[in-house]
């Protein structure tokens, strides 16, 4: 093979990584997902309240996700990966990007631990209404 050959075949490689990569970056601004909200305890209507009050400006209502955050009512934030203590930290400690391209979560020191409490009763009774279950946790 020529080297210029060589090369059209690297920049077509890379080319096809660039754009496979765009695709992926546009699904994951999208961050969007199709929330099913059903009956709820009387903690997590609390908790809706107090996240589509505190939370939804980039979490999206009821943890659809928004082009500033992802969605809470994701696989991704299923209990085994994520447990309520995740939650607790994030919110009271912030937490660097990890699964989304949205950037770094700054912490959320105005939220009380009650209140906390309350959104994440409301974050899991919607999962589990979305078919969102604990999954063990592989590496």
């Amino acid at each position: 093979m020529t080297m210029n050959k060589i090369k059209w075949a690297l920049g077509i490689i890379v080319m096809g990584f660039v754009l496979n990569s765009q695709v992926t970056l546009a699904e994951h601004f999208n961050g969007h997902v199709d929330v099913k909200v059903g009956a709820l305890s009387a903690a997590a209507e609390k908790g809706q309240i107090t996240f589509n009050r505190t939370c939804a400006a980039c979490h999206g209502n009821n943890g659809e996700g928004s082009l500033k955050g992802p969605p809470l009512i994701h696989s991704i934030y299923n209990p085994g990966h994520h447990s309520n203590q995740s939650f607790y930290s994030a919110v009271r400690n912030g937490v660097q990007q990890h699964h989304w391209p949205y950037g770094d979560m700054p912490a959320q020191k105005e939220i009380a631990f009650s209140e906390m409490a309350a959104i994440i009763q409301f974050v899991r009774e919607v999962q589990q209404q979305n078919g969102i279950v604990l999954q063990e946790h592989k590496m």
